[in-house]
C-alpha cells in the first residue's frame, strides 16, 4: 500500500451539522460494499449505581423494535440485502456498526435512525433481554479470567468510574425496569456529540447527504453533557487478592496499574514498550520467560488499555494454580526489569518495524479505515494522523519507553490478582 492509499486530508470527507452530528467519510470505489462505524455518547458512566448495567441494557434493547418496525421486521430486512447492523455499549460510549451493499445503504442508515431515534423497547423483549445479561454475569462469576479483571479494576480504580463493570451485577440488573431504559434513552441519546464514518464505494458526498436527511433534524434539550472523569490517584503500595472459584484447573492472573490516556504524550512509547513487553512475536519477554523458559503458562501477555481516561496497563496469564507464586514472581521481576533499563535497539527496532509494517494491513478493508478515522476524531489526532504515524513510530526513543513505563508500572505500587481454586484473600 503506498503512502497516498492511507487515509488523510486527501481523501477524508468530515462535516459538522449544526446539531452536532460529526460525519466522517472515504470512498473505496474498488469494493461494492460500504461500512459504517460510530457511537453515541451515552455510556455506563451515566448509570447509577443501584441499576449498573442500564446503558448496555439500553443498547442491547434498540434493535428489539421502534416505532416503524418490529424486531422481525428489522432482522428481515437486514437479511434480505445481506446486511448488518449491530449496537453495543460501553463505558464512555453506545457504538454501532454495520455494512451493507452500497446500494443499501439508504436502507441501513435509515435503520440506524428508527433504532437509535424511535426505540420502543417491547416488554417482552425487555424481560428476554434481562435474562440473557443474567446468564452472562452467571457465566461470568464462574469464569476465573473475567473474574480476576474485574476484582483487577476495582482496587485499581477504587472511587473511580473505571472501578465498576460495564454490563452491571445480578441486583443492578434485576432492579432495572423498562421506564429506566426509556429514562436512559430520553436523557442521553441525542446528536450532541454524535459520529459516524463511513467508508465503501459511495460517494463521500452523497454519503453525508444521507445522514444529514436522517439525522439533521434531530434534537434532544434534554440530553446530558459529557461525563468529566474524576482524577484517577496511583495505588499507594501494592494490593493483592485471591479470588476462589471451585472446581477450576486453571488459575488467571492479572498484574498492573493504571496506564496512560490516549491522547497523552506517553500513550505511543508506551503502546510500544507493551509491545516488547508482552505482545510481539510469541508474546515478548513476558512470553519468553513464562512459556518459553519456564513451561509455566497456559497464555501469557501485556495489554494497554488507552482511552478518553487512564486504561489498564496489566499482564496478565494462565497457570497451574501450583505454580501461581512462582508465575507471580517471574512477572514482577520482568516489569523490574522493564522499567529499570531501556529496550535494547534490536528489540526497538523490530517493534517499530512491526508497527509501521502492519499500519496498511488494518486499513485493507473498509471495516479498518472506518474504525481508524473514527479514532482519529475521537482524539484529535489530525487528520494527517496515518500520513505521518510512521514518522512518529520511529521517531520514539529508548528512553521515551523507559520513562513511560516508568510513570505507570511501579513494582511497589501494582494490583495482583488471581482467581481459580485459590485460597481466598482480602489483602
Amino acid at each position: 500500500m503506498s503512502l497516498h492509499a492511507l487515509p488523510g486530508p486527501q481523501d477524508i470527507h468530515r462535516s459538522q451539522l449544526p446539531n452536532g452530528v460529526t460525519i466522517l467519510a472515504r470512498p473505496n470505489l474498488n469494493s461494492p460494499s460500504v461500512v459504517i462505524h460510530g457511537y453515541l455518547e451515552a455510556g455506563s458512566l451515566f448509570d447509577p449505581s443501584e441499576k449498573l448495567g442500564l446503558a448496555q441494557f439500553t443498547s442491547l434493547a434498540l434493535m428489539r423494535g421502534s416505532q416503524r418496525h418490529s424486531f422481525q421486521q428489522i432482522y428481515d430486512l437486514l437479511e434480505s440485502t445481506g446486511a448488518s447492523l449491530g449496537v453495543s455499549g460501553a463505558t464512555h460510549t453506545t457504538g454501532f456498526s454495520g455494512r451493507s451493499l452500497a446500494e443499501d445503504l439508504p436502507l441501513l442508515l435509515d435503520l440506524l435512525k428508527q433504532v437509535l431515534r424511535f426505540p420502543t423497547f417491547p416488554a417482552e423483549h425487555v424481560e428476554r433481554l434481562r435474562a440473557q445479561i443474567l446468564t452472562g454475569l452467571a457465566i461470568r462469576a464462574q469464569d476465573t479470567g473475567d473474574m480476576a479483571s474485574l476484582t483487577f479494576d476495582e482496587i485499581v480504580y477504587q472511587g473511580h468510574p473505571y472501578s465498576r463493570p460495564d454490563d452491571g451485577f445480578p441486583e443492578t440488573v434485576q432492579a432495572i425496569q423498562r421506564d429506566d431504559l426509556l429514562a436512559f434513552h430520553h436523557k442521553h441519546y441525542g446528536p450532541q456529540g454524535m459520529l459516524i464514518s463511513i467508508v465503501g464505494a459511495v460517494p463521500p458526498e452523497t454519503a453525508i447527504e444521507q445522514v444529514a436527511a436522517l439525522f439533521g433534524d434531530w434534537s434532544n434539550p434534554s440530553q446530558s453533557p459529557q461525563v468529566d472523569l474524576p482524577a484517577l490517584e496511583p495505588l499507594p503500595h501494592t494490593v493483592s487478592r485471591r479470588l476462589y472459584i471451585p472446581q477450576k484447573a486453571q488459575a488467571d492472573l492479572v498484574i498492573g496499574a493504571a496506564g496512560p490516556p490516549r491522547r497523552s504524550p506517553d500513550f505511543l512509547p508506551a503502546l510500544l514498550g507493551n509491545n516488547i513487553l508482552g505482545q510481539f512475536g510469541m508474546m515478548g519477554r513476558i512470553g519468553e520467560r513464562l512459556r518459553e523458559q519456564a513451561g509455566l503458562s497456559y497464555y501469557a501477555s501485556s495489554s494497554l488499555g488507552g482511552g478518553p481516561g487512564p486504561g489498564p496497563w496489566d499482564v496478565s496469564a494462565g497457570v497451574n494454580p501450583a505454580d501461581l507464586d512462582q508465575a507471580i514472581d517471574l512477572i514482577l521481576d520482568e516489569i523490574r526489569r522493564f522499567t529499570s533499563q531501556p529496550v535494547s535497539e534490536q528489540e526497538l527496532s523490530d517493534c517499530q518495524s512491526n508497527f509501521t509494517g502492519s499500519l496498511p494491513l488494518s486499513m485493507e478493508s473498509n471495516a479498518g479505515v472506518a474504525y481508524a478515522l473514527l479514532n482519529m476524531e475521537r482524539y484529535q489526532l489530525g487528520m494527517d494522523y496515518y500520513l505521518t504515524y510512521a514518522d512518529r513510530i520511529n521517531a520514539i526513543t529508548r528512553q521515551q519507553i523507559l520513562d513511560a513505563a516508568q510513570r505507570y508500572l511501579d513494582v511497589d505500587r501494582l494490583a495482583i490478582v488471581a482467581a481459580g481454586e485459590l485460597e481466598e484473600s482480602h489483602e
